[in-house]
Order: C-alpha cells, then structure tokens, then sequence
C-alpha cells in the first residue's frame, strides 16, 4: 500500500467514523482515535461487502457502499460505547 493509499484510508475513516458516530444517538464514551478507527474497518470491511453485492463501482456516486460502511460504522462505535459503559 502507497503512503496516498493509507492517507485516503485514514482521511475517509475519519469521515465514515464521524458520520456513524452522528448516527448513533446520544452520547458517546469513546474518543476521537476510536472513532477514526472504527471508520478505517468499516470502511475496508464495507468496501469487501459492496463489492461482493456488486455495489462498489456505480456510474455516479456510490451511495449504498457509503450506507453500508456508515452503518458498520455507527454498529463499531455502539458496540465500544457498551462495552466502555460497562466498566
């Protein structure tokens, strides 16, 4: 992987972590380097799933790979807000 490869990963991770976060409603227990990776792996994990469904590479933009990774990520940073507020 190039250096503008991981650049992008991070930049959209923090961009899908930041809109699942908003998803999830109320407040959550988890920082800012949580959130960005929590979006880095739902982006690459909803990137796989689009493309196994067929769904990653549209003519125009690519809405419904951007809901699956906003809703694996809104499902990353709800599953870490649990388990913080159980200690």
């Amino acid at each position: 992987m190039e250096i503008s490869g991981i650049i992008s990963a991070i930049v959209i991770g923090i961009i899908i972590g930041t809109l699942g976060r908003l998803v999830v409603p109320g407040r959550q227990r988890i920082g800012i380097l949580l959130t960005i990776l929590v979006g880095i792996v739902a982006a690459l994990i909803g990137s796989a799933i689009a493309a196994g469904a067929g769904v990653a590479n549209t003519s125009g933009p690519d809405w419904i790979e951007w809901l699956i990774q906003i809703g694996l990520a809104a499902l990353g940073v709800l599953a870490l807000d649990r388990m913080r507020a159980r200690r």
